[in-house]
């Protein structure tokens, strides 16, 4: 219990004096997963909406990878961007590995997956004879799926979270592709591991505090939206 209130005291003590390290690595944090979420919804959920909609060969496999896909365990897309983008890799000439730029690039795969698998399945879910009405009122294409996507708005918010919280959570991938390097990729979740083996458990707990204030706020903030929707 010692160890328990003397990390807590030092967490504290960082969050209250305003440490510039640790609200550093908060602020980059938000940015890097802000842009991944941001990313994996733009392509994410129109890929729900085609996966839904859509009628082409295949699809149902597609439907079965995007599933798969929300399980699909952090490292692994680590190891793929790490390959792609190696001094070797297909991209390597980008100079990109250990950069921002490349944690993006992991945690959109990790996410994306996620927000069109639960965008797929809200759609599916709706009732058949939305759709009837829809085309009955003459709705063009973009109408159409405007208005398929409007009706789902709860659960796709829903996909958003998910997704989120996919990426805010994770680790293996932003150490592999980022590197963990101080001042440039070094984000919560690797800044904690790392302060945990150096036997920094105040600094640890910090982090820790914060991803979860975080992750508690971007979620009352979603559901809120999701509120106010369902009020409408």
């Amino acid at each position: 219990m010692d160890l328990f209130w003397e990390a807590f005291r030092e967490a504290w003590r960082l969050l209250s004096t305003g440490d510039g390290d640790v609200y550093g690595i908060t602020a980059r944090t938000a940015a890097i997963t802000g842009t991944s979420t941001a990313v994996s919804m733009l392509i994410g959920i129109p890929s729900g909406l085609g996966l839904a909609l859509g009628r082409f060969p295949g699809q149902r496999t597609l439907v079965a990878f995007a599933n798969a896909g929300t399980g699909m365990p952090p490292v692994v897309a680590g190891l793929f961007v790490s390959m792609l983008l190696w001094r070797s890799g297909l991209f390597g000439g980008l100079r990109l590995i250990y950069t921002p730029t490349a944690i993006v690039f992991a945690q959109t795969i990790i996410a994306t997956p996620v927000i069109a698998a639960i965008t797929a399945a809200a759609v599916m879910a709706l009732p058949p004879s939305l759709h009837l009405q829809i085309r009955a009122m003459g709705a063009g294409r973009l109408q159409y799926l405007w208005l398929v996507a409007r009706e789902a708005r709860l659960p796709i918010l829903v996909a958003v979270m998910a997704g989120f919280g996919a990426v805010i959570s994770e680790v293996g991938a932003s150490m592999m592709v980022g590197g963990n390097l101080a001042g440039e990729t070094r984000v919560l979740t690797t800044a904690a591991v790392l302060e945990v083996s150096k036997g920094s458990f105040g600094t640890a707990l910090a982090f820790g505090l914060i991803l979860v204030a975080v992750t508690v706020a971007v979620s009352l903030a979603l559901t809120a939206v999701q509120q106010s929707a369902r009020r409408r």
